[in-house]
Protein backbone atom coordinates (compact mmCIF):
# COMPACT_ATOMS: atom_id res chain seq x y z
CA UNK A 1 0.00 0.00 0.00
CA UNK A 2 3.25 2.49 0.79
CA UNK A 3 4.14 1.67 -3.13
CA UNK A 4 1.29 2.27 -4.19
CA UNK A 5 0.89 5.77 -2.58
CA UNK A 6 3.98 6.64 -3.11
CA UNK A 7 3.39 5.90 -7.13
CA UNK A 8 0.41 7.96 -7.50
CA UNK A 9 1.78 10.74 -5.51
CA UNK A 10 4.77 10.36 -8.30
CA UNK A 11 2.18 9.61 -11.35
CA UNK A 12 -0.12 12.78 -10.30
CA UNK A 13 2.96 14.88 -10.50
CA UNK A 14 4.74 13.75 -13.51
CA UNK A 15 1.26 13.39 -15.21
CA UNK A 16 0.43 16.75 -14.72
CA UNK A 17 3.29 17.93 -16.48
CA UNK A 18 3.14 15.44 -19.21
CA UNK A 19 -0.56 16.03 -19.96
CA UNK A 20 -2.50 13.37 -18.42
CA UNK A 21 -4.09 14.39 -16.04
CA UNK A 22 -7.34 13.96 -17.09
CA UNK A 23 -8.54 10.83 -15.30
CA UNK A 24 -9.96 9.22 -18.78
CA UNK A 25 -6.56 9.44 -20.78
CA UNK A 26 -4.13 8.55 -17.42
CA UNK A 27 -6.33 5.16 -17.55
CA UNK A 28 -6.01 5.06 -21.19
CA UNK A 29 -2.27 5.03 -20.77
CA UNK A 30 -1.94 2.83 -17.94
CA UNK A 31 -3.72 0.24 -20.29
CA UNK A 32 -1.56 0.80 -22.85
CA UNK A 33 1.54 0.63 -20.88
CA UNK A 34 0.54 -2.23 -19.27
CA UNK A 35 -0.89 -4.36 -22.91
CA UNK A 36 2.50 -3.70 -24.70
CA UNK A 37 4.65 -4.29 -21.20
CA UNK A 38 2.48 -7.88 -21.48
CA UNK A 39 3.59 -7.94 -25.23
CA UNK A 40 7.21 -7.74 -24.58
CA UNK A 41 7.43 -9.59 -21.37
CA UNK A 42 5.64 -12.98 -23.09
CA UNK A 43 7.79 -12.27 -26.33
CA UNK A 44 10.91 -12.51 -24.28
CA UNK A 45 10.02 -15.74 -22.37
CA UNK A 46 9.01 -17.24 -25.78
CA UNK A 47 12.08 -15.72 -27.27
CA UNK A 48 14.60 -16.90 -25.22
CA UNK A 49 12.74 -20.35 -25.66
CA UNK A 50 13.65 -20.28 -28.94
CA UNK A 51 17.22 -19.78 -28.55
CA UNK A 52 17.34 -22.57 -26.39
CA UNK A 53 16.67 -24.64 -29.19
CA UNK A 54 20.67 -25.02 -29.36
CA UNK A 55 20.81 -26.76 -26.64
CA UNK A 56 19.52 -29.52 -28.14
CA UNK A 57 22.37 -29.11 -31.28
CA UNK A 58 22.86 -27.18 -34.62
CA UNK A 59 19.80 -29.11 -36.57
CA UNK A 60 17.26 -28.62 -34.21
CA UNK A 61 17.97 -24.50 -33.55
CA UNK A 62 18.20 -24.58 -37.53
CA UNK A 63 14.77 -26.35 -37.65
CA UNK A 64 13.39 -23.75 -35.41
CA UNK A 65 14.73 -20.88 -37.22
CA UNK A 66 13.42 -21.63 -40.69
CA UNK A 67 9.66 -22.29 -38.98
CA UNK A 68 9.69 -18.49 -37.21
CA UNK A 69 10.52 -17.41 -40.81
CA UNK A 70 8.39 -19.31 -42.82
CA UNK A 71 9.92 -21.99 -43.51
CA UNK A 72 6.85 -24.03 -44.63
CA UNK A 73 5.43 -22.04 -47.20
CA UNK A 74 8.91 -22.03 -49.25
CA UNK A 75 9.55 -24.69 -51.54
CA UNK A 76 13.00 -25.44 -50.74
CA UNK A 77 12.57 -25.44 -46.52
CA UNK A 78 14.20 -22.46 -45.91
CA UNK A 79 12.46 -19.47 -44.50
CA UNK A 80 12.26 -15.70 -45.33
CA UNK A 81 15.35 -13.55 -43.69
CA UNK A 82 12.98 -10.24 -44.49
CA UNK A 83 10.16 -12.05 -41.53
CA UNK A 84 12.83 -11.38 -39.13
CA UNK A 85 13.30 -8.12 -40.36
CA UNK A 86 9.23 -7.21 -40.56
CA UNK A 87 9.28 -8.57 -37.14
CA UNK A 88 11.65 -6.90 -35.84
CA UNK A 89 10.52 -3.54 -36.68
CA UNK A 90 7.37 -4.42 -35.29
CA UNK A 91 8.97 -5.38 -31.85
CA UNK A 92 10.83 -1.93 -32.30
CA UNK A 93 7.29 -0.39 -32.42
CA UNK A 94 6.00 -1.92 -29.50
CA UNK A 95 9.19 -0.75 -27.43
CA UNK A 96 9.06 2.60 -28.36
CA UNK A 97 5.34 2.71 -27.05
CA UNK A 98 5.78 1.31 -23.85
CA UNK A 99 8.58 3.65 -23.14
CA UNK A 100 6.29 6.66 -24.24
CA UNK A 101 3.86 5.36 -21.56
CA UNK A 102 6.25 4.18 -19.38
CA UNK A 103 8.47 7.76 -19.16
CA UNK A 104 5.02 9.34 -17.52
CA UNK A 105 5.99 7.75 -14.51
CA UNK A 106 9.23 8.21 -14.26
CA UNK A 107 9.94 10.76 -12.02
CA UNK A 108 11.89 14.07 -13.07
CA UNK A 109 12.49 16.26 -10.23
CA UNK A 110 14.42 15.83 -7.78
CA UNK A 111 11.53 15.68 -4.84
CA UNK A 112 10.37 13.02 -6.41
CA UNK A 113 13.67 11.12 -6.32
CA UNK A 114 14.16 12.35 -2.71
CA UNK A 115 10.71 11.17 -2.02
CA UNK A 116 11.19 7.52 -3.36
CA UNK A 117 14.97 7.39 -1.63
CA UNK A 118 13.61 7.96 2.07
CA UNK A 119 10.27 5.41 1.00
CA UNK A 120 12.77 2.96 0.46
CA UNK A 121 15.27 3.76 3.22
CA UNK A 122 12.49 4.14 6.28
CA UNK A 123 9.85 1.89 4.49
CA UNK A 124 11.66 -0.55 2.95
CA UNK A 125 8.42 -2.56 1.10
CA UNK A 126 9.43 -5.15 -1.49
CA UNK A 127 6.90 -3.72 -3.86
CA UNK A 128 8.95 -0.38 -3.90
CA UNK A 129 12.26 -1.96 -4.74
CA UNK A 130 10.65 -3.74 -7.56
CA UNK A 131 9.25 -0.36 -8.91
CA UNK A 132 12.43 1.49 -8.33
CA UNK A 133 14.75 -1.62 -10.08
CA UNK A 134 11.73 -1.01 -12.90
CA UNK A 135 12.73 2.21 -13.56
CA UNK A 136 16.47 2.07 -13.81
CA UNK A 137 16.70 -1.46 -16.08
CA UNK A 138 13.53 0.56 -17.90
CA UNK A 139 16.35 3.25 -18.96
CA UNK A 140 19.19 0.75 -19.50
CA UNK A 141 16.85 -1.26 -21.90
CA UNK A 142 15.65 2.16 -23.72
CA UNK A 143 19.53 1.68 -25.53
CA UNK A 144 20.40 -1.76 -25.12
CA UNK A 145 17.15 -3.05 -26.63
CA UNK A 146 16.95 -0.89 -29.99
CA UNK A 147 20.78 -1.43 -29.89
CA UNK A 148 19.75 -5.31 -30.62
CA UNK A 149 16.78 -4.63 -32.88
CA UNK A 150 18.37 -2.50 -35.13
CA UNK A 151 21.45 -5.47 -35.42
CA UNK A 152 18.60 -7.95 -36.58
CA UNK A 153 16.91 -5.11 -38.73
CA UNK A 154 20.11 -4.13 -40.65
CA UNK A 155 21.48 -8.52 -40.47
CA UNK A 156 18.52 -10.65 -40.27
CA UNK A 157 20.31 -13.79 -41.43
CA UNK A 158 20.05 -16.33 -38.22
CA UNK A 159 21.14 -20.24 -38.11
CA UNK A 160 23.64 -21.76 -35.85
CA UNK A 161 27.10 -20.69 -37.54
CA UNK A 162 25.04 -17.30 -38.47
CA UNK A 163 23.90 -16.39 -35.18
CA UNK A 164 27.18 -18.15 -33.07
CA UNK A 165 29.36 -15.33 -35.70
CA UNK A 166 27.25 -12.48 -34.76
CA UNK A 167 28.05 -13.45 -31.22
CA UNK A 168 31.55 -14.84 -30.78
CA UNK A 169 33.09 -13.22 -34.23
CA UNK A 170 30.75 -10.04 -33.96
CA UNK A 171 31.78 -9.78 -31.00
CA UNK A 172 27.08 -9.23 -30.06
CA UNK A 173 28.13 -11.28 -26.68
CA UNK A 174 29.10 -8.19 -24.99
CA UNK A 175 25.57 -6.67 -25.61
CA UNK A 176 23.82 -10.11 -24.77
CA UNK A 177 25.81 -10.14 -21.69
CA UNK A 178 24.18 -6.72 -20.34
CA UNK A 179 21.61 -7.12 -21.98
CA UNK A 180 20.00 -10.66 -20.37
CA UNK A 181 19.94 -9.64 -16.98
CA UNK A 182 18.47 -6.52 -17.50
CA UNK A 183 15.57 -7.16 -19.67
CA UNK A 184 15.03 -10.50 -17.55
CA UNK A 185 14.40 -8.29 -14.07
CA UNK A 186 12.30 -5.92 -16.15
CA UNK A 187 10.29 -8.25 -17.75
CA UNK A 188 9.80 -10.90 -15.33
CA UNK A 189 8.92 -8.29 -12.56
CA UNK A 190 7.18 -5.77 -14.69
CA UNK A 191 4.62 -8.74 -15.27
CA UNK A 192 4.68 -9.55 -12.20
CA UNK A 193 3.48 -5.38 -11.19
CA UNK A 194 0.51 -5.65 -14.10
CA UNK A 195 -0.92 -8.89 -12.90
CA UNK A 196 -0.93 -7.19 -9.39
CA UNK A 197 -2.19 -3.98 -10.30
CA UNK A 198 -5.05 -5.12 -12.46
CA UNK A 199 -5.71 -7.70 -9.82
CA UNK A 200 -5.67 -11.00 -12.01
CA UNK A 201 -3.89 -12.91 -8.90
CA UNK A 202 -5.25 -12.68 -5.15
CA UNK A 203 -1.80 -14.68 -3.77
CA UNK A 204 0.65 -11.35 -4.05
CA UNK A 205 3.60 -13.15 -2.28
CA UNK A 206 2.76 -16.31 -4.03
CA UNK A 207 3.22 -14.32 -7.26
CA UNK A 208 6.30 -12.87 -6.04
CA UNK A 209 8.04 -16.22 -5.29
CA UNK A 210 6.78 -17.35 -8.50
CA UNK A 211 8.43 -13.95 -10.42
CA UNK A 212 11.43 -14.67 -8.44
CA UNK A 213 11.43 -18.37 -9.70
CA UNK A 214 11.00 -17.55 -13.06
CA UNK A 215 13.91 -15.22 -13.13
CA UNK A 216 15.98 -17.69 -12.31
CA UNK A 217 14.97 -20.23 -15.10
CA UNK A 218 14.91 -17.83 -17.71
CA UNK A 219 18.72 -16.38 -16.16
CA UNK A 220 20.04 -19.89 -16.54
CA UNK A 221 18.52 -20.65 -20.23
CA UNK A 222 19.81 -17.65 -21.32
CA UNK A 223 23.54 -18.03 -20.15
CA UNK A 224 23.30 -21.68 -20.68
CA UNK A 225 22.58 -20.63 -24.73
CA UNK A 226 25.02 -17.82 -24.93
CA UNK A 227 27.73 -19.91 -23.85
CA UNK A 228 26.85 -22.54 -26.10
CA UNK A 229 27.15 -20.00 -29.19
CA UNK A 230 30.44 -18.88 -27.98
CA UNK A 231 31.90 -22.26 -27.97
CA UNK A 232 30.22 -23.11 -31.64
CA UNK A 233 31.42 -19.14 -32.62
CA UNK A 234 35.40 -20.27 -31.56
CA UNK A 235 34.91 -23.98 -33.60
CA UNK A 236 34.11 -22.11 -36.81
CA UNK A 237 36.89 -20.67 -39.27
CA UNK A 238 36.03 -17.68 -40.77
CA UNK A 239 34.50 -16.52 -43.29
CA UNK A 240 32.03 -18.36 -41.81
CA UNK A 241 29.43 -21.04 -43.73
CA UNK A 242 26.02 -21.03 -43.15
CA UNK A 243 24.97 -24.36 -41.66
CA UNK A 244 23.82 -27.36 -43.90
CA UNK A 245 20.25 -28.84 -42.94
CA UNK A 246 21.63 -32.79 -42.21
CA UNK A 247 17.57 -33.36 -42.51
Amino acid sequence: MAANSLQTKVDSAVNTDKGFAHPLWAARADKLQSLSGVLLGLFLVMHLHFESSILFGKEAFYQVAQFLEGGVFSETGHGYPLVTKIFSCFMLLIVLIHAVFALRRFPTQLGQWRALRNQMRFLPHEDTKIWFWQMITGFLLFFLVPTHLFTMITNPEIGPHLSAERVYHLNAWVLYILLLPVVAVHAVFGLYRVVVKWGLVEQRFAMLKFAKVLLVYLMVLGVASLVTYIFIGRSLALPVVPYVSML
